[in-house]
């Protein structure tokens, strides 16, 4: 439960440190004294949105840190545990505004978001307030009352995720199909072009050596002419050729013994010359042996690069840009073979989640269907206490028109209301006068916070438009709740305030140059003297502090 809240200069609050306890707290005072003004500071350490014109006039920052003791709430301990957010003591939740409009937050000293904030104190406090019955009017509130009540949030939750789950996997699966015409076309394409390539079946370096061969089987006969016209001219011709020449030479100069350096270096050489001749004359002789032009093998040459020129034509590349785009081809059937294979796994994984959705859907009904029955008669009940005489509340639930899986569960939920005797059942936006759906929205939310695992709940002038002895049943049901917990409220009706375990005043204290909001705890005497005040104005009578005295012991009786 909440056991300290501390503002610091918050709106006109220039400090404020409240202790709270257990059961029912009122919460009075006069009329722009700022009541609300503690609830809206909670509101933030719990998440609400700030601005910097919360931040009190002068100020730099606003500060407000509350404080809550976790004994009995094991589902906020098991949250701070997961984020390692937890600690011995109490857990403190702290916002600080700027007067820049910058917002921090902090659990149990550590900086976290504000979605943090507010997640965990959807497990401390419930706030309820005067403007939630026009929520009442809303289909959706209607189904979170009731889920909450049956304590199937977490069921509805899991129904609302397989649900989407289903949707998104039906919409993957639609774009798939929507697709399939033109995949089939591209793929029967790729396949065709694949089957040509792999029936080319080009070989690495195999363009290379083709056109090197081919260019020398073109120029076979040129080639074999001046290999044998070298050879004639080295060795051959009778004439006179390059070796007969070296020979001779090489004989007359040998004939000469004793011959000077310079002339023993040119025999030297021409000796070498005639080595290296010989040679080459050898390697053209085994070329003309080995050198094969056969026709036949120049046609089939031809013919293979004709295929290999043709195709990389057709394709708008070069002949050497073949095997990549044979690589390139094949890894984009590759993919769409993939998607044949999405769309087959995602045709089972959508069975799957309609009969997942199927059987979560169903066990909510059953929760609903049965605790529908139960609010409506605890609600019509507290409606007649509350001064609805004959007044009668039901719940319909009405199958979805939609065939598909609805984030909601297989039925839609209305509150119909029969605000008097004798008039038939209608939908409550349609009956209830602004009074009548104050009271019913009381009714509701005294009944659904009775099942709320939440410990701590604040109301927020919920009985505006209530008085007489219809007050006094508010009261009484307000201080029941307290029994069982802790409850603030924010009210201005006597009979409620009188019913408290607990009075908080609230009031202006003005300075020289300011106003500030101050909160006292007050004691038994005080507390008369406030509800007297409540019950006949600022001037105090006997009559109206006899009346307070009566009223607080009964209430305390």
């Amino acid at each position: 439960m909440l056991v300290h809240l501390s503002v610091h200069n918050y709106a006109i609050v220039e400090h404020l440190d409240l202790e709270l306890d257990a059961g029912m707290s009122v919460i009075s005072g006069e009329t722009g004294a700022g009541k609300s003004i503690m609830l809206d500071a909670l509101g933030l350490t719990l998440g609400d949105r700030a601005d910097s014109g919360v931040v009190r006039p002068g100020a730099d920052k606003a500060d407000i840190l509350a404080s809550f003791d976790l004994h009995d709430i094991p589902e906020a301990r098991a949250w701070l545990a997961e984020r390692d957010l937890d600690n011995d003591g109490p857990c403190i939740l702290r916002r600080v505004i700027t007067a820049e409009g910058r917002s921090r937050g902090y659990i149990n000293g550590s900086p976290c978001p504000q979605g943090d904030l507010k997640a965990l104190g959807e497990l401390l406090i419930d706030i309820h307030s005067q403007h939630e019955h026009q929520s009442l009017l809303k289909p959706d509130t209607h189904r979170r009352l009731l889920d909450e009540y049956a304590g199937s949030q977490e069921l509805a939750r899991q129904v609302q995720l397989a649900a989407q789950r289903w949707k998104q996997t039906r919409n993957e699966l639609e774009r798939i199909a929507n697709i399939g015409d033109e995949q089939r076309a591209r793929h029967q394409l790729l396949s065709y072009q694949l089957e040509e390539l792999d029936n080319l079946a080009l070989g690495e370096d195999e363009l290379e050596q083709l056109e090197q061969e081919h260019k020398n089987l073109t120029n076979a006969e040129s080639l074999l002419s001046a290999c044998r016209l070298v050879i004639e001219q080295c060795s051959e011709n009778d004439a006179g050729n390059v070796l007969s020449a070296l020979t001779s030479s090489l004989n007359r100069l040998s004939a000469f013994q004793g011959q000077p350096g310079a002339l023993s270096e040119a025999t030297n050489l021409l000796a070498s010359a005639q080595i290296q001749v010989e040679e080459a004359v050898g390697e053209l002789n085994r070329f003309l042996d080995h050198f094969d032009a056969d026709p036949e093998r120049l046609q089939q040459m031809e013919e293979r690069l004709d295929a290999i020129y043709t195709l990389a034509r057709k394709h708008r590349i070069q002949p050497t840009e073949l095997g990549a785009m044979q690589q390139q081809l094949f890894e984009e059937l590759e993919s769409l073979n993939a998607d044949d294979q999405a769309a087959e796994r995602l045709s089972d994984e959508l069975a799957a989640f309609e009969r997942h959705y199927q059987e979560k859907a169903a066990e909510l009904s059953t929760l609903r269907n049965s605790a529908a029955d139960q609010l409506a008669r605890a609600v019509e009940q507290e409606m007649q206490n509350l001064g609805m005489p004959g007044g009668r509340f039901n719940i319909k639930l009405s199958a979805n028109s939609s065939s598909e899986p609805h984030p909601n569960g297989l039925e839609q939920l209305e509150f119909l209301v029969s605000a008097n005797p004798g008039q038939p059942l209608k939908a409550l936006a349609k009956v209830a006068s602004g009074g009548e759906l104050s009271r019913i929205s009381l009714a509701i939310q005294v009944i659904t916070a009775q099942t709320s695992r939440v410990p701590t709940l604040v109301f927020d002038e919920v009985d505006v438009g209530i008085g007489g002895p219809t007050a006094e049943v508010v009261g009484q049901l307000l201080r029941r709740l307290g029994e069982r917990g802790q409850v603030l409220t924010v009210t201005h009706l006597p009979q409620v305030a009188a019913q408290g375990h607990q009075h908080l005043f609230v009031h202006k204290v003005r300075d020289s140059d300011a106003t500030r909001t101050a909160v006292s705890k007050l004691d038994s005497a005080q507390r008369v003297e406030e509800i007297a005040r409540m019950l006949g104005g600022v001037d105090l009578t006997e009559e109206s502090l006899a009346h307070a005295r009566k009223m607080v012991s009964s209430a305390q009786a």
